[in-house]
């Protein structure tokens, strides 16, 4: 199975493509977007090798893997559902990592939630997933709050693997990890409107 196009009532979620790599250099060339990734803007040569490591990742699993998405305005931001793949991701099958970014001028509208709930949606719906979840630093209040919104639920904290204090804010706080489960969503639990 390849990965679909998938719809909301506002985005139109398109597989990752080379076509997409100029969005993601404006994209990652934020610092304002990267703060709590990097701490500090990607440079180009930088976007192009995580473009390349994003476009792998979909080859990983068959109907896993990255989207940009789109409403009737343009670009969005991305959305990502992938396969465990970090230090404290231990590979599970049925588990599959939710992520999202999105440009500044697109903050605070309910599109990282929008898409997030659609991906969750997909991967129960569609692919049989048993467990999706979602990783941040602690500090990152907005991220946890969509996480929260799309349905998921806090499950631990837990120690950065990785990362420069002087430069991501908030990462000596650590990291926090939150999930739904299929059962949890198909109860209803985990869909809000």
């Amino acid at each position: 199975m390849t990965q679909p196009v998938l719809h909301t009532p506002r985005l139109k979620l398109v597989p990752l493509a080379d076509e997409h790599l100029g969005l993601e250099i404006e994209l990652d060339s934020d610092p304002e977007v990267m703060r709590y990734l990097d701490g500090r803007a990607s440079s180009r040569a930088e976007v192009e090798a995580a473009h390349r490591r994003r476009l792998a990742a979909a080859l990983e699993v068959p109907g896993l893997g990255l989207w940009a998405g789109f409403d009737e305005e343009g670009f969005v931001g991305w959305w990502l559902l992938r396969p465990p793949h970090g230090p404290d991701q231990p590979q599970v099958d049925g588990e599959a990592d939710l992520g999202f970014r999105l440009l500044r001028r697109r903050w605070r509208r309910g599109y990282a939630t929008e898409g997030a709930r659609e991906l969750i949606r997909y991967g129960f719906a569609e692919l049989g997933l048993d467990r999706i979840f979602a990783q941040t630093l602690a500090v990152n209040t907005p991220s946890r709050a969509t996480m929260a919104a799309a349905g998921l639920s806090f499950v631990r904290a837990f120690p950065c693997s990785g990362g420069d204090e002087n430069l991501v804010p908030g990462i000596a706080q650590g990291e926090v990890e939150y999930e739904i489960t299929r059962a949890t969503w198909q109860n209803g639990t985990g869909r809000r409107s």
